[in-house]
């Protein structure tokens, strides 16, 4: 082991990787009775996974080559199979990104988490969630990125259905796991096609083999299309995006944690990790642009007709990855790459901002929330508003930056259809944004409010500690985020120069493509794309801010497109239908009957056959001396014969 320490690199990597992982089982096996024990070792190995982080991105920031540890896992005269570490710009900046919201989200649970009384259990399962996703995004080859994208998909799974005794939680944690399962076997199919048809799977070298078109443009088409199943999957994109929503039965750090930068982000990140090889296919590309639009704008409109809490900010989790898949989708590398950065902090935000209320006030319904007095909790009031703006890409907060980034790519590409689209999901995300805030902050008393499950993702034994250690656990890392929020736009440039200088996508899109344009269109692409974000806040103003509004919403006046969104657009009833059709109704009986009368069926025969057979032979052994004599000389005399004639 000796070897190990005397690369400092190497030993901050596997140290901030594998530590969480320790930390699990030693939850699981020993402390798991000690609730306060079993956080401070999970918190404790997250810190340290952190401090590691940050060591690796400062200590490698001015490396300019990628720097790379691996062993050949699988090798043959046709086929390299890389495990091991690789550390260059992109996978450090998510490497920070990840363990930055995980830490935050495990200090935060302290508080929310109180008095849960599987607390131990619930800190090992994030720290299963910290391993896999901080060993997928350093990964150097796309066998083992599966393999960790697999072992997210499985803590999700633990997490999202944490409160499993209820029957709403652990079908969503069911629902989350087979829905993403799809997408997965079009990923891991795309890298059977890949593997066979050029041999390596290593990043690098897929990257710069297809760049320099050294693999075979169909065979390039087809993987991309296929790995890109798995993006549809894990990060909730048209026509497998409603299993999102419903992942919010989980506890409210776990859709932090989840939405923010880890598990939801990591279709996108996969994406961007192999970007110019995504690039080398332009019908893969027109593929992702096209369904990153229309998931866009389908969880733009279900988040105006859901008054839960943490569901509008899901929608908004949904729509904002599609955003992030249209600028990649469209050629904008660090656009795409950027928002994924800002869109994790203030998504981050406006979760925990969100488990604030709901553990003050035990609901998510908003209106709940807002009569209840809201607006009281300065912190996460004053946060979440942060939040909000910075999620409808206002000045100056991050989410400007990166949204006009990938405006600025739209308005690149030769089909203006795609730059409209952006700008009618920047009003409608300003206007359901503010919806929810104007909802909380300026209540209006109505006579009545519909019954919910107020509950769910939450349980009510939690104590009641507002504005005690709880509450403060709670607040530090929300001001934290705020002040993130804040600032880190105006690292664009800088975050910029080091994303693609020396990164091999940079090579993979035009110098052009990710700017916002020169002259005086850029200034009316920024004017439109303010314009329209200022428009939809305007829009939510008068129908909830303002003094005597009604607080109604214009989907009133159209009952049937408020059903229509509120129930995601019938996909999840399309989806019931196909699989009592298709499934149940057609493979499920098909293979039942061929289990009864094929499988059964030659079963029965078969034993049928030995029951006969020995009944006819009994007669053979009756217990009479002089039969069976005979049957001895009429054997005798058969060999015989057989010898002798």
């Amino acid at each position: 082991m000796m070897w190990l320490f005397k690369d400092p690199v190497l030993a901050a990597a596997c140290t901030g990787t594998w530590l969480p992982f320790l930390a699990m089982l030693v939850i699981l096996i020993f402390t798991r009775r000690n609730q306060r024990l079993s956080a401070g070792i999970s918190i404790a190995s997250i810190v340290t996974s952190l401090i590691c982080a940050i060591y690796l991105f400062t200590k490698l920031f001015h490396a300019g080559v990628p720097v790379q540890y691996e062993v050949a896992w699988a090798m043959t005269p046709d086929l390299y199979v890389p495990f091991g570490y690789l550390l260059d710009p992109h996978s450090l900046l998510m490497l920070l990104i990840v363990a930055t919201i995980a830490c935050l989200v495990q200090i935060y649970s302290v508080g929310y988490m109180a008095g849960d009384p599987g607390f131990s259990r619930y800190y090992a399962f994030q720290s299963l969630f910290a391993w896999a996703m901080l060993t997928m995004v350093i990964a150097p080859g796309m066998l083992q990125l599966y393999i960790f994208w697999e072992l997210v998909g499985l803590a999700s799974y633990l997490l999202i259905g944490y409160y499993y005794e209820k029957y709403s939680a652990s079908q969503a944690g069911k629902k989350a796991f087979v829905v993403t399962r799809l997408g997965d076997i079009g990923f891991f199919l795309g890298l059977i096609f890949l593997m066979l048809g050029y041999g390596d799977l290593g990043i690098l070298n897929i990257n710069q083999a297809a760049a320099g078109h050294q693999i075979p443009g169909p065979l390039v088409t087809i993987s991309a299309l296929l790995i890109f199943c798995g993006v549809i999957g894990k990060s909730a994109q048209f026509p497998l995006l409603t299993w999102l929503p419903d992942a919010m039965e989980g506890p409210t750090p776990v859709s932090a944690l989840l939405h923010s930068a880890t598990m939801v982000a990591a279709g996108v990140y996969m994406m961007s990790r192999i970007f110019p090889f995504f690039a080398a296919s332009p019908d893969a590309m027109a593929v992702a642009l096209a369904i990153g639009t229309v998931t866009m704008l389908l969880a733009s409109t279900m988040a105006m007709a859901t008054y839960d809490l943490k569901q509008v900010w899901a929608y908004s989790t949904v729509s904002q990855l599609g955003f992030m898949v249209m600028g990649l989708g469209a050629g904008g590398y660090f656009a795409g790459v950027f928002h994924l950065t800002t869109h994790a902090g203030f998504k981050a935000l406006l979760f925990l901002c969100s488990g604030m209320f709901i553990h003050e006030f035990h609901t998510n319904d908003m209106r709940v929330i807002g009569q209840s007095g809201g607006r009281n909790l300065k912190v996460p009031m004053i946060s979440m508003t942060i939040g909000a703006l910075a999620l409808s890409g206002l000045f100056p907060f991050s989410g400007f930056f990166s949204k006009e980034a990938i405006m600025g790519v739209l308005a690149q590409h030769t089909n203006k259809v795609w730059l409209f689209a952006g700008l009618l999901g920047a009003l409608m995300t300003a206007y359901y944004s503010f919806r929810l805030i104007f909802f909380v902050a300026l209540p209006r008393k109505l006579a009545t409010v519909p019954a919910e499950d107020h509950g769910h993702g939450h349980g009510a034994d939690h104590g009641d500690e507002h504005h005690g250690n709880a509450y403060w656990a709670m607040a530090w890392p929300v001001m934290f985020l705020a002040s993130v929020t804040c600032v880190l736009g105006f690292f664009q440039a800088p975050l910029e120069q080091f994303l693609t200088g020396g990164h091999a996508a940079a090579a993979a899109h035009g110098a052009g493509q990710e700017g916002a344009g020169h002259g005086m269109g850029h200034y009316v692409l920024l004017a439109g794309a303010i314009g329209c974000a200022l428009a939809g806040l305007a829009w939510a103003w008068v129908e909830f801010g303002r003094k005597r509004a009604p607080q109604e919403g214009f989907l009133k006046k159209f009952p049937l497109a408020e059903i229509l969104f509120a129930r995601r657009w019938y996909l999840d009833d399309f989806y019931r239908k196909a699989l009592d059709t298709l499934v149940y109704g057609g493979l499920t009986s098909l293979f039942t009957r061929n289990d009864r009368r094929v499988i059964d069926g030659a079963i029965d025969g078969i034993c049928k056959l030995t029951v006969g057979t020995g009944r006819m032979t009994s007669f053979m052994q009756s217990g009479m001396l002089q039969y069976n004599l005979l049957v001895m000389v009429a054997g005798i005399g058969l060999v015989l014969l057989f010898f002798f004639i």
